[in-house]
């Protein structure tokens, strides 16, 4: 049985960028310069805003890695 902190690593993972310039993407693949940008003009509410603020402290600590297995494939 998964945790609550097992559920949300793996949803962060698989979690895609609803709009804008890499809508579509997921997160974990999006450049960290975006998030330190969009950081600073203020994050969205709710889930997203969310994750993108975990992505952010994932990729200024060099952490993407621990998210690749948890990756689903086509």
């Amino acid at each position: 049985m998964l945790t609550n902190n097992q559920e949300t690593l793996i949803k962060l993972a698989n979690y895609r960028m609803p709009y804008g310039k890499y809508g579509g993407m997921l997160l974990v693949d999006i450049p960290e310069p975006y998030f330190i940008w969009f950081s600073g003009k203020e994050l969205p509410g709710g889930e997203l805003g969310e994750y993108m603020g975990m992505m952010l402290e994932i990729k200024i600590n060099g952490l993407e890695y621990l998210l690749e297995p948890l990756r689903k494939r086509p």
